[in-house]
């Protein structure tokens, strides 16, 4: 499909201004490690929030809810709507937590917590396994998006299409450090927005959609518009909603949704000027996530059943598909050729955004693992501050690299990455929320954990014939999921009451640094009034993004008494939430 000259001059004005951004942060990132890294850690609360929402807004993102919602209508969107429980755990319980450990990475937290060699050997093994692999994994699912985007709307091929997506991401992320990567984010998630509500006006206005009535009336989104599973279809209550909200939430560390926070949640958190602000950025953050989203890409999804029922099609309208790309994900780009000039523009300016958004924050994160907890750490403890910066620079381009190898050579579609991500870490998610309470669990625990997990994976991926697992009530992967988790949550447990905690001096001074509320009799007072109080908060918080998101639904459904009542409990809960946040 051919853009027009305007929709050329929007996106090159868009990566105009990113560049732009970039160089203006360079000048300050290069300082120091921490500047690099943390932006100094002088970042409001607002700034990190629009942050973390603008990276988890990425190009892959509109596609896997739109496979969702093709292959298990709106309810399967639980496969991640669950995760808000995560989400409200670290705003109340573990940002305080993360920003008082005064850490660079998350991994450092590791010989903050743990003793020892293997403490020492935990930290270098998942800066490489989680800042390598684990991490340019995600960005192969992201930069596969890119790809099926473009081959929709440019018509290019794959490789074109990673190398001049990676070539300016690369270069404004190495550049500006985090610092440039906020800014930069606080710019796209602006251009996303708008652009994702432009593409779901856009859809349900044509002809054959007929409007938001036509679309809900159509026999092709028949059996799709529940937002919860009808409870009539047992499989599906249990696959779709009671094993994400039972299950999934606490046992799988998933990135952007990591159990008692992480990965570049953590870093956003520890960028923060204090703990209010830290706190402040991940509840915004789980608000404009789970609830200001995803309608715009479900209103898409639902249309292209309309225009699109099947992947045949799909095919017919895009002969040139490669069919190692169709997918029901596909039909998202497949919907974005019906823009018109200036808005296509746009429209693919907010995509692009999205992409850049997610790749830069990876690309940090990644380089700031194999900087701070691999080779400042054990290949050369008295690097210079400017040698550490340049080293953070070269990782950002090389991650970039292998990522877009990835994309070309082992991912096929978004859920597919999405099921991978879920596998490998099942089961260690509660690792990761009890090690700030449960004296018990030491580095040994967290290794047997991440190796356990690691060969389920594989096992059940590789070993396990397709098909052999799922029941009349629980599908495939579901079963997969709930092995994994059983299996290695029963490893690292164990683990943890058959050997030897930390030493007492270890424990005490995290104790003292941290303060955590509870868990810790003998080595501190605990507070337990306080953590009653902050569970009382995850319960009202959860309760009142699911019901703005609940509400959002129901105006689009026609449902508009219900939609009021949902924005009065959402209401309710959000003036308990900023009166408590204020005053803490």
């Amino acid at each position: 499909m051919a853009l027009s000259l305007l929709d050329w001059l929007v996106i090159g004005a868009f990566f105009l201004i990113v560049l732009l951004i970039g160089f203006a942060a360079s000048r300050t990132a290069g300082k120091s490690s921490v500047e690099y890294f943390l932006a100094g850690k002088s970042m409001p609360w607002w700034l990190l929030g629009v942050s973390m929402v603008a990276t988890t807004f990425s190009a892959d993102t509109p596609n896997l809810v739109t496979g969702f919602v093709r292959e298990g209508g709106v309810a399967k969107n639980w496969a991640w709507w669950s995760f808000l429980v995560t989400g409200m755990v670290t705003v109340f319980i573990y940002a305080r937590l993360w920003r008082r450990s005064g850490v660079l990475t998350d991994l450092e937290f590791y010989e903050l917590r743990y003793g020892g060699k293997a403490a020492s050997f935990l930290r270098g093994f998942r800066a490489l396994y989680l800042g390598i692999f684990f991490n340019c994994l995600i960005m192969g699912s992201v930069t596969l998006a890119a790809i099926k985007i473009s081959s929709i709307l440019f018509g290019l091929e794959p490789i074109y299409t990673v190398v001049i997506a990676s070539a300016v991401v690369a270069a404004y992320s190495a550049l500006g450090g985090i610092k440039g990567v906020i800014w930069t984010d606080f710019f796209q998630f602006g251009i996303a927005l708008l652009g994702a509500l432009y593409a779901a006006y856009v859809a349900v206005s044509q002809p054959e959609v007929g409007g938001i009535s036509g679309l809900l009336r159509h026999a092709s989104v028949e059996g799709k518009l529940d937002i919860i599973p009808d409870f009539n279809n047992s499989s599906l209550v249990i696959t779709m909603f009671i094993i994400p909200l039972a299950v999934q939430w606490w046992s799988v560390w998933y990135p952007g949704a990591e159990p008692g926070g992480g990965g570049y949640i953590a870093q956003r958190m520890l960028a923060a000027k204090d703990e209010k602000h830290a706190v402040g950025a991940t509840l915004f953050f789980n608000f404009a996530h789970y609830a200001l989203r995803p309608w715009p890409w479900i209103l898409v999804a639902l249309a292209s059943l309309v225009l699109f029922p099947d992947l045949e099609s799909i095919k017919a309208a895009f002969p040139n598909i490669n069919d190692q790309y169709l997918g029901d994900d596909i039909a998202y780009p497949v919907m974005l050729t019906l823009l018109s000039p200036g808005w296509l523009g746009l429209v693919v300016a907010s995509l692009i955004a999205a992409y850049m958004s997610t790749i830069s924050t990876h690309l940090n994160w990644g380089s700031s693992y194999i900087v701070n907890d691999f080779y400042q750490r054990f290949v050369k403890p008295d690097a210079g501050e400017k040698e550490l910066v340049t080293i953070g620079r070269i990782s950002t381009v090389l991650l970039m690299v292998i990522a877009g190898v990835m994309s070309l050579t082992i991912l096929e579609n978004a859920t597919q990455a999405f099921n991978i991500l879920l596998l490998s870490g099942a089961g260690t998610g509660a690792i990761f929320l009890l090690r700030w309470f449960w004296w018990r669990i030491n580095a040994i625990t967290e290794i047997v954990g991440m190796v356990v997990a690691t060969i389920n994976a594989f096992v059940l991926v590789l070993e396990v014939p397709e098909g052999s697992l799922g029941t009349e009530f629980i599908d495939e992967f579901t079963m997969k999921l709930l092995i994994a988790t059983g299996i290695t949550t029963m490893a690292w447990v164990i683990t943890a009451l058959v050997t030897s905690p930390e030493s007492e001096e270890k424990l005490k001074s995290f104790v003292a640094l941290t303060q955590p509320s509870i868990g810790w009799a003998g080595f501190e007072k605990p507070e337990v009034s306080g953590l009653r109080y902050q569970v009382l908060s995850v319960f009202v918080g959860t309760i009142g993004v699911y019901a703005a998101l609940f509400a959002i639904g129901n105006v689009i459904y026609g449902h508009l008494v219900l939609a009021a009542v949902l924005l009065a409990i959402f209401g309710g809960s959000t003036f308990l939430i900023i009166r408590w946040w204020k005053h803490s």
